[in-house]
């Protein structure tokens, strides 16, 4: 078995496939990998597919009142002979106001319910992270009300992150169901490249089986050469070493990523993420953020960082004194963008002279690049 960290849902998934159910479940946490485990367990074990539009019922509480939630819950169906809800907007019931009325109904609804249907409550807006005692204390709180509420009448489903041994378990196990073989070095670049997300170590996963094909063996450099954040490391060990003025260090790190397979032509992809990187940090300083949590309410959707970076790039920002420090740093990637695309004799060199610059104190940078140093 893949370890602790899967043991909540595959309780509830093997209790599900036995029909031993409980009236109502609440699933807390935001987990995505395990939150839709749990939803195709309840689908493949009590929804017949033709009858789908009749068994399947999605409910949000920001729109549909616990009463008339209840009440078609309560209601048999004419066509299916078993129906599933999955309530989403469970925080609703935990906004100002009391609700204790919403609360007392579902309670009734537990003691008396319909034998033909199952509540199945989303309290996604909490998060369990591996270790529970790094739990943050707003999520503790929350948590601790869900107990106290609706953890009396239901039962409550655990969806914390995953541990990284267990995380690293679950893809050999899972690969070897196709009766491929990942090494472990593999498995563990894998996993931590992407910040132990199960749905993205899944849908990574999967890309390496097809990638591979009949060779049968996933090895470190095919998820190097697969997986975007394990390519992204040397971006954000460059930028570790330009943020702590490591000029040496730095300049180390872009040779590498220069005597990679892309060689030189990556020089143009590689000005971008920095400049993507840079304007992140910039973003992070100005918003004041210190941890990994705020950090997805700062950057938004498609300018996020992958979550194995967000920590060391928040460690980073908060090097630089202020934020012209920064916005110096882009006019700087601006500069060398343009001598990249002015076709230089080599592009190794205005890189380098830009790494250079990057860990320079300000005033020790020049004002401009003359032509020569273009062409160089």
């Amino acid at each position: 078995m893949a370890g602790r960290s899967f043991a909540a849902t595959e309780r509830f998934i093997s209790d599900v496939s036995a029909r031993k159910l409980r009236p109502a479940y609440v699933l807390v946490g935001d987990e995505i990998f395990f939150r839709d485990r749990c939803r195709a367990a309840l689908i493949q074990h009590l929804v017949t597919p033709d009858l789908r539009d009749f068994s399947l019922h999605d409910v949000d509480l920001a729109e549909t009142s616990v009463a008339e939630m209840l009440d078609r819950a309560r209601t048999p169906s004419l066509m299916a002979p078993f129906q599933v809800f999955f309530v989403r907007g469970v925080k609703a019931l935990y906004s100002r106001g009391s609700h204790q009325e919403e609360f007392a109904a579902i309670e009734e609804y537990c003691r008396n319910p319909n034998p033909d249907a199952v509540l199945v409550f989303v309290a996604d807006h909490i998060s369990i992270p591996a270790d529970a005692r790094r739990m943050d204390m707003q999520d503790k709180d929350r948590y601790e009300r869900i107990r106290e509420t609706l953890g009396q009448y239901c039962a409550v489903i655990e969806l914390a992150r995953v541990e990284e041994g267990d995380g690293v378990n679950w893809v050999v196990e899972h690969a070897a169901k196709d009766e491929l073989k990942v090494d472990a070095d593999a498995a563990r670049e894998l996993v931590d490249a992407l910040g132990t997300d199960m749905m993205l170590v899944s849908n990574e996963l999967e890309k390496l089986i097809l990638f591979v094909g009949q060779k049968k063996r996933i090895t470190i450099g095919d998820v190097e050469t697969m997986v975007l954040a394990a390519k992204q490391r040397s971006l954000y060990e460059l930028t570790d070493a330009i943020s702590a003025k490591d000029p040496l260090r730095a300049l180390a790190v872009l040779d590498a990523m220069l005597s990679s397979e892309e060689g030189e032509e990556a020089a143009i992809g590689h000005i971008y993420m920095l400049a993507r990187t840079f304007r992140q940090m910039l973003v992070i300083l100005e918003k004041n953020v210190r941890d990994s949590r705020a950090i997805w309410q700062a950057l938004w959707q498609g300018f996020r960082l992958p979550p194995f970076a967000a920590e060391d790039v928040i460690r980073q920002a908060r090097r630089f004194k202020s934020r012209r420090e920064l916005s110096r740093a882009q006019r700087l990637l601006g500069r060398a963008d343009l001598a990249l695309r002015s076709n230089p004799v080599s592009k190794r060199l205005v890189l380098e002279k830009l790494v250079i610059d990057l860990c320079a104190q300000p005033e020790q940078v020049a004002k401009q690049w003359t032509q020569e140093e273009l062409v160089l």
